[in-house]
């Protein structure tokens, strides 16, 4: 069955680049509503959250709706509507950018949990089955999507930083495992490109304590990590939330080597565009069970720990 939010989840931040006050509210929607960004600023201007509406950007996943409307930075909360099981909502926000909060999912998922789930039973759910692989190839990056009963992320990175250096991660994403393992985990970035981006006008609401700063082997972000491989399940949270652009949910193996937002999206259309490579099809309750929203709960100490950032 289809998802919604039970009642408005609000927040407020700054975004990360343009450096701006930001207000984003999450809002229950009807059953094959889908996730639509609202631009309350441009007299309700909507932007569907899928894949062909993303457009070319940098260091964020931007969507635009071809009529003057768009809002960056929107990888985050799709993860977490993702990571939630939410499968219709309308996210509402002030400005062009998604506040940055903490770098990380959790405070949006703080948000959903503590204003609730509703089943729209008489909605069915249909997702995205992939039969064959899709590969896409950058430089010496790659991602691929490949056959699988329901969703698998193995990623890698490898960064001449030695605080971030290689690091590899496989993770089964039913049974709460963004929750549990990804949601939290921050973007990150080095001292150098602080620098540099900062001149080019970007990174305007960057700090210690919304991004995971390094340079060479040192962690300059106050705390430290939160996992010892927070950078690489960073990467799995961006790619969770840049899937959640397929529309529906995904039935797929999906492999990623030095990739990101970009090659992410070049991936789905990669995929939407070999129609004998995917199928939908009608989610069973069994199919349902192993969803990455299913069975979430606020159970987890770290999700409460962080409710200051979640709730405006």
């Amino acid at each position: 069955m289809q998802t919604t939010i039970a009642q408005k989840a609000q927040f407020r931040g700054v975004g990360l680049h343009s450096g701006a006050a930001v207000r984003l509210a999450i809002l229950p929607a009807p059953a094959d509503h889908g996730i639509v960004f609202v631009r309350s600023d441009l007299d309700g201007a909507r932007i569907p959250a899928i894949w062909n509406a993303v457009t070319p950007s940098q260091l964020c996943t931007l969507l635009d709706n071809g009529q003057g409307a768009a809002v960056s930075t929107v990888e985050h909360v799709m993860a977490a509507l993702a990571g939630t099981g939410i499968t219709n909502a309308v996210v509402e926000v002030n400005g062009p950018e998604v506040p940055i909060l903490d770098g990380s999912s959790a405070p949006f998922v703080q948000g959903i949990i503590d204003a609730g789930i509703r089943y729209q039973a008489e909605a069915p759910l249909r997702a995205i089955r992939v039969l064959r692989a899709v590969q896409v190839e950058h430089g010496e990056g790659f991602a691929r999507l490949s056959p699988a009963d329901h969703l698998e992320i193995h990623f890698d990175i490898d960064f001449a930083d030695a605080a971030i250096g290689h690091q590899e991660k496989q993770l089964d994403m039913a049974n709460g495992s963004f929750v549990h393992e990804l949601m939290d985990s921050r973007t990150f970035c080095r001292q150098a490109d602080v620098v540099q981006m900062q001149k080019n006008g970007l990174a305007l609401g960057g700090t210690y304590l919304n991004a995971v700063v390094v340079d060479g082997d040192k962690i300059l972000s106050p705390g430290g990590l939160r996992h010892k491989d927070e950078a690489v399940r960073h990467k799995m949270l961006d790619a969770v939330g840049d899937l959640a652009l397929a529309g529906a949910p995904l039935l797929a193996r999906y492999t990623g080597h030095r990739a990101g937002h970009a090659m992410t999206n070049k991936l789905l259309r990669a995929l939407f565009a070999t129609p004998d490579a995917w199928e939908w099809v009608t989610v069973t309750p069994e199919m349902q069970r192993s969803l990455p929203g299913a069975g979430v709960v606020a159970a987890t100490s770290h999700l409460h720990s962080l409710r200051q950032l979640a709730v405006a």
